[in-house]
């Protein structure tokens, strides 16, 4: 029981996952305000040349 009890090994496969769910969140985040970013831009360049034509 007590060699249970002293195994990180688990511990660390859990603390890699939450590490690797963070960076995953992280990444979500800087996709969804790029493409916020983008679609605004793509409106504007075609509100530009609605305007010309």
């Amino acid at each position: 029981m007590r060699a249970l009890l002293r195994d990180q090994r688990g511990a660390t496969a859990v603390e890699y996952g939450l590490i690797l769910a963070l960076i995953v969140l992280a990444m979500l985040g800087a996709l969804q305000l790029f493409a916020t970013e983008s679609i605004g831009m793509w409106t504007r360049i075609s509100d530009s040349v609605d305007g010309v034509m």
